[in-house]
């Protein structure tokens, strides 16, 4: 069923996530997950931002979840979780599910007249195809924050894999 209601978003809260994207958010339609101090963890985008497909419906704005995912990437995280998903044919088959069920909550956020413009455009089969993300390759990892934005809304594959090794890090870290 299709979600046709208009979520209004306070000033307030949308003047926070500009300050935490550092710019004004485009396609801004709710924030998906708060944190218990009332801060915006994720929002959730628009499937059409100017006329263009957007397939990442889940945005991660908090900066210190941002900052540690920015580390894992530049320090090679996306590349050693790709070896686990490759060497593990229930984490691939997990991962495509994961890609899978995104798609169809993403479609239930798209309301009829959103879904009659990407039909128009030629845009609307793009983001049936398109998963987390908005990858097309359901084997393949490539960006955490996306993973994690979408695993605290519904957990999956990676953001469980992702908290796992934050977890170990965690450990390793308290017992130095």
């Amino acid at each position: 069923m299709k979600n046709e209601d208009k979520i209004i978003i306070s000033d307030e809260v949308v003047r926070k996530i500009t300050m935490m994207l550092g710019r004004e958010p485009r396609g801004l339609e709710d924030v998906a997950v708060y944190a218990p101090s009332g801060e915006p963890v994720v929002i959730r985008v628009a499937s059409l931002v100017d006329n263009a497909p957007f397939p990442n419906l889940f945005w991660l704005v908090d900066p210190g979840i941002v900052y540690r995912i920015d580390g894992d990437e530049a320090g090679g995280l996306i590349q050693r979780l790709q070896k686990t998903v490759d060497a593990d044919p229930e984490l691939q088959a997990s991962l495509e599910d994961d890609h899978r069920a995104h798609i169809t909550l993403r479609n239930s956020y798209m309301t009829a007249a959103v879904e009659e413009k990407l039909r128009s455009l030629n845009y609307h089969q793009i983001l049936q195809s398109r998963g987390i993300g908005g990858i097309a390759d359901f084997g393949r990892i490539r960006c955490l924050h996306t993973w994690y934005a979408a695993h605290l809304v519904v957990p999956n594959t990676i953001g469980r894999l992702l908290e796992a090794q934050w977890r170990r890090e965690d450990k390793i870290g308290a017992s130095d």
